[in-house]
């Protein structure tokens, strides 16, 4: 593994490697990168690469426009889509403000704070992502239609799963790229398919999954197809979630136990915590419109609640053992940036292990259809952006985990947003031109 700059240097002469990608994110997760020429890559390590961070929405204002992209040299990766000779890499970089401190929006740096809160309690965070998204038929044009790549169900094998080499091909380019996939399939809704990978730390986590959407789009665009990540693309069908998966590591050991026969205090505070701050959070984990058409509806939660190995709660623990045993937050989206998601995450779990806090009872019933004695009593996580932008704004907890100037630029943005949408005559016209043909 390439873990050193100089490694990174020779790496780059032994492989004609002619274009570096320095690539980040967003506020809201979406991927952006710079190319730049093997030649100014020791600059790139020293200085940084200058951007225009106005441009970017979120970040700054005109009168303070200069950033500097530093790339992480650990995150050296070939781009198997591009052309082996004159090969393309990429890497995931630092932002800094020109006096070399990290930039206050990038939010790689917020998720390596919060790894490092809980490393000081002595554990760390290992975190396993399972993303659903649709492939979708193209036009004559090369653009994006809202029809189905194929008719397919869960599970279902080919001629019905018209997207296994699709599949195939995303599963052996993340594997060429370091990430190891463990399964893939169809899943339940028309063209809808899923990819887990294997869990890894936190920031790491992260990175693969922003490599994980950028390969799949590329994949789909090079047999013609469109891939969506928009939560609800379908309004009758089945929406595309992002599971994340997490689990405690002390000394090497997964320390992760919720069950009857096995339990551990912490896990079950971090869970507690992580239910106690859910509410706060959401407008990070489901952070559009049509993130709250999925919540609710074939397997996606509606209510604040926890079970063993039931599909139908917001917090499930799978029945799994040893290194595997974890807890499953089933309410985010592929939407979501994953570094605030994964680092507000953390963090309200390291707040239930400080605060000692207990689970509340376990539900063993199908939310979908249980009757009101059940469901009654249970609290419901934010049913619309709008009311979860509210939660958000006077949040404690949020202020308490974020700087000042990701929280106000992102809610600030957010409500615009919202705005715009609410004010639109044609809601499925503005969905598709604003979040289907750009998710």
């Amino acid at each position: 593994m390439v873990t050193t700059i100089d490694e990174v240097l020779e790496f780059i002469k032994e492989h004609d490697v002619k274009f570096i990608r320095l690539s980040f994110c967003d506020l809201f997760g979406r991927l952006k990168n710079i190319s730049i020429m093997p030649d100014e890559l020791p600059r790139a390590f020293e200085h940084g690469i200058q951007f225009d961070a106005h441009a970017v929405s979120g970040f700054t204002d005109i009168t303070k426009s200069d950033l500097l992209l530093v790339p992480d040299p650990t995150t050296l990766s070939v781009l198997p889509w591009r052309p082996q000779q004159g090969r393309v890499v990429r890497f995931y970089c630092s932002i800094r403000n020109p006096d070399g401190s990290i930039f206050w929006g990038d939010t790689r740096e917020i998720l390596k704070s919060a790894v490092n809160k809980v490393m000081q309690k002595g554990y760390s965070c290992m975190i396993g992502a399972e993303c659903e998204f649709y492939l979708f038929i193209t036009d004559e044009s090369g653009e994006p239609t809202i029809i189905p790549f194929d008719n397919g169900g869960y599970l279902d094998v080919y001629p019905h799963d018209k997207g296994e080499n699709i599949r195939r091909e995303i599963c052996i380019c993340l594997e060429e790229m370091g990430i190891k996939p463990e399964s893939s399939h169809h899943e339940r809704g028309p063209g809808q398919n899923e990819v887990d990978f294997k869990f890894s730390d936190a920031v790491n986590s992260a990175d693969n999954f922003i490599t994980f959407k950028q390969v799949v789009k590329s994949i789909a665009a090079r047999n013609g197809l469109f891939a969506s990540f928009a939560p609800k693309p379908l309004p009758d069908k089945s929406g595309s979630g992002l599971h994340v998966n997490i689990s405690l590591m002390q000394n090497g050991h997964n320390v992760f136990r919720l069950g009857e026969k096995e339990h551990s205090k912490t896990a079950e505070s971090f869970a507690a915590g992580v239910i106690q701050k859910i509410s706060d959070i959401t407008v990070f984990l489901n952070p559009i419109p049509n993130s709250y058409e999925r919540l609710g509806v074939c397997e996606a939660p509606k209510y604040v609640s926890w079970s063993y190995g039931n599909r139908s709660q917001l917090i499930r623990v799978p029945a799994d053992s040893d290194e595997r045993m974890r807890m499953e937050l089933r309410s985010p989206d592929p939407v979501t940036n994953p570094y605030l998601s994964f680092a507000l995450i953390i963090a309200a779990g390291l707040y239930g292990i400080e605060n000692n806090l207990t689970l509340p009872e376990s539900i063993n019933a199908d939310l979908y259809t249980a009757d009101e004695s059940v469901i009654g009593k249970l609290p419901r996580l934010p049913e619309n952006l709008g009311y979860a932008l509210k939660l958000a704004e006077k949040s404690d907890f949020l202020k308490n985990t974020l700087n000042e100037q990701v929280l106000e630029s992102y809610i600030g943005l957010k409500n615009i947003e919202l705005q715009t949408f609410n004010r639109s005559s044609d809601k499925k016209k503005y969905f598709l031109e604003n979040y289907f043909k750009v998710l």
